[in-house]
């Protein structure tokens, strides 16, 4: 289903990505930081849904279509050295920081940081090429919002 978009995302020199498929790829992140303590929790859900909601302007229904789409995509992606170099390669610095902001968003939702979290946010920090100090930044505003 989702075989073009993985081929464009792991191309050795990808191209910038149609705005459909970079919501894909953007969401299947937010899903996979989820994912990453092995409880993807309806809390977390939510938050993304919230994410998509306020980052795509998307009804509610329209988000969890979208989150739908991205839980699959995030299931057939490769590891996440090659999906995030290559979203790194396709999208703007501006844009990976707010899908940090995001990604802290979804890690926070639940009121747990764990380890695997903690680690999986700085691997995608730095595979996205967004400094220690952004994703600080932006850890911070998740935190206060």
């Amino acid at each position: 289903m989702f075989q073009d978009l993985l081929r464009r995302l792991t191309a050795p020199e990808p191209s910038a990505l149609p705005e459909l498929d970079c919501r894909l790829a953007l969401g299947a992140l937010l899903v996979r930081i989820a994912r990453t303590d092995g409880d993807y929790a309806e809390v977390e859900i939510a938050q993304i849904d919230k994410a998509l909601v306020a980052r795509y302007s998307l009804s509610p229904f329209e988000a969890a279509a979208l989150r739908a789409e991205c839980e699959a995509l995030e299931a057939e992606a490769p590891d996440t050295v090659r999906f995030t170099r290559a979203i790194k390669d396709t999208v703007s610095y501006e844009d990976r920081v707010s899908v940090i902001q995001a990604l802290w968003s979804v890690v926070l939702a639940d009121g747990v940081r764990d380890d695997e979290e903690d680690s999986m946010m700085r691997m995608t920090a730095s595979l996205l090429g967004v400094s220690d100090q952004d994703s600080h930044r932006a850890r911070l505003k998740m935190s206060a919002g």
